[in-house]
């Protein structure tokens, strides 16, 4: 966790109001963070991850404010138009998104210069994972001419004076020679593995360069000083709602300096936006929920004033959630704020009313069982991720499946959530095809469906795959294995002729227990075999776990 340092007679000031040492320790503490001492006029802080909103002095003094009683409720930001652009060229696609805005009449002191590259670094580490996710950067706008383009340059052939440089030089040279290269090198590795060439540059319509990425600013542009009165703000990222979170900080951090706000068009090549925008949002709360898991019985008007106490409005049912909370996704995070407002020293310990003994998940035993009887078959465990490639589950593997894509994968590799077990174990084999065989694999791991009819859209399923890989597998073979296994759990399974495009026609069976459909189980397509470069025959079963548990168990 981040460790914030704030100033107590500026924390003072702008929570409105001085409390008592112990007084200041204590609301700290029941806030929602971590209080890791005061020492003079030093207060350290640890803050969350899900409260980046907290990583500067106005913010935890916002947040502290409310929570106190002082300045209780939404807070209101206006912001103005500027009138000025950015323009995003379609060749940043390795970072295609960028929020921005300008700060004006700010009064910047020595101790706010360093708050602010404080801020910057704190955000980008959590909230920006490390510049991964998304940056910032901040300028003075007195060396700045509008519109500015957000765009790719080669490091080879592009001049720029790195900020705390003498002088100017190739942009590639950065990653030599800045001390920031060999913290964030790997993710302009990253963009080259993807075959980008070029890095992203804002750039002034003046051609002069603001700053690299991921590296630094420019000299010329990127250095705030105590006479800077006015400064352009920007947030580049992967996903679009993150840069705008993170602009929504800043600016909100800036206008509780005393600055206004301004905003700005950011031309994409198929869309205008202007940010930033701070328009609040609204989330529907059920009383019954938020009381059921919190064992209260607070009324309408209680949870106006301990919401107000957290920052939100409140409004015919409805919670007004601020722009620059990046942590209120569902119900259950109104519920954690409304129990820290109401405080969970005023929580009264109860012992259950019934007693109950831990022991291990049924279900657990049952795999650990399953997985016993199938390593006395001299086969091995294998442990895969939940993760593949598109390539290896539908091309390679002859499959039509709807599976569930990552939205911003960070690998090629490894961009969706697996369907079936299967492939993973095919990787595996393709993988260490130089070592001898036979190679017996098995796993118990879950798969990911799509269905509507969870909440998350998505269907979880526990299921054990196994595969024979040597010069004489066979259909017979693997349904020696699964009738062994069905016999150690006291069940008896049939197999009726089905078609797989995985599996051979002709060789290829569903596994039913009585009238219920729990896997297939064939010899496996020598297509399939060629498509992940295997030279043996295999045969394989995949079974549904929790199908056969709840059968064994009634």
């Amino acid at each position: 966790m981040p460790t914030v340092h704030l100033n107590k007679k500026v924390l003072e000031s702008l929570v409105g109001k001085k409390l008592s040492l112990e007084k200041l320790k204590d609301r700290i503490s029941y806030l929602g963070t971590d209080l890791d001492g005061i020492k003079g006029d030093q207060i350290s802080v640890e803050v969350f991850p899900n409260r980046p909103d907290m990583l500067s002095e106005q913010g935890f003094a916002r947040a502290l404010s409310s929570f106190i009683g002082v300045k209780t409720g939404l807070r209101k930001y206006n912001v103005k138009k500027s009138g000025y652009k950015v323009i995003v060229d379609s060749s940043v696609k390795m970072r295609p998104y960028t929020a921005c805005a300008i700060i004006r009449n700010v009064k910047f002191t020595n101790e706010r210069i360093i708050e602010v590259m404080h801020m910057q670094e704190k955000l980008a580490t959590t909230h920006g994972r490390g510049r991964k996710k998304s940056a910032y950067g901040v300028y003075p706008t007195d060396n700045v001419t509008f519109p500015i383009r957000y765009t790719t340059r080669d490091p080879r052939k592009i001049m720029f004076q790195p900020l705390g440089f003498e002088e100017k030089m190739l942009a590639i040279k950065t990653e030599e020679v800045h001390p920031t290269a060999p913290k964030y090198k790997h993710i302009a590795d990253s963009w080259r593995k993807q075959g980008y060439t070029k890095y992203p540059f804002f750039i002034d319509s003046k051609e002069n360069v603001m700053c690299m990425l991921p590296y630094t600013n420019s000299h010329d542009t990127g250095k705030v000083d105590e006479s800077t009165k006015e400064v352009f703000i920007e947030c580049t990222g992967t996903d679009l709602n993150n840069v705008n979170h993170a602009l929504n900080i800043f600016v909100t951090m800036f206008a509780d300096m005393g600055g206004d706000i301004y905003s700005l068009d950011i031309e994409y090549p198929n869309k205008t936006i202007a940010t930033p925008d701070l328009k609040p949002s609204k989330m529907k709360v059920d009383h019954k929920y938020v009381n059921k898991r919190l064992g209260l019985t607070l009324s309408d008007k209680e949870f106006k004033k301990y919401l107000e106490r957290m920052g939100f409005g409140y409004e015919k049912g409805e919670v007004i959630v601020p722009a620059y909370r990046t942590d209120i996704m569902h119900q259950v995070d109104l519920v954690e704020d409304i129990a820290i407002a109401y405080g969970y020293e005023n929580f009264q310990e109860e012992i259950p009313n019934v007693a109950t003994i831990g022991q291990e998940d049924k279900f657990e035993i049952f795999k650990r069982k399953i997985a016993e009887s199938l390593i006395g078959f001299e086969l091995i465990e294998a442990s895969t991720f939940h993760l593949i490639n598109e390539k290896d589950l539908i091309e390679n593997s002859l499959l039509e499946t709807n599976y569930i894509e990552l939205e911003k994968a960070s690998s090629s590799e490894y961009n969706i959530l697996r369907t079936w077990l299967l492939p993973s174990l095919l990787q595996v084999l393709r993988t260490n095809k130089h070592h001898e065989y036979p190679q017996n694999l098995f796993e118990i791991g879950i798969v990911f469906n799509k269905d509507k009819n969870t909440e998350s859209g998505i269907k979880e399923t526990s299921k054990l795959s196994m595969i024979l890989c040597q010069k004489e597998s066979s259909f017979t073979q693997a349904k020696q294995i699964l009738d062994y296994l069905m016999n150690s759990l006291g069940v008896k399974c049939s197999v009726k002729a089905a078609k797989h495009p995985s599996f051979i026609e002709g060789r290829c069976a569903e596994v039913k227990i009585g009238k219920t459909t729990i896997g297939t189980l064939g010899e496996l397509n020598p297509q399939l075999l060629s498509n992940f470069t295997l030279e043996m025959p295999a045969a394989a079963f995949e079974i549904d776990l929790r199908k056969v548990f709840k059968i064994v168990n009634g």
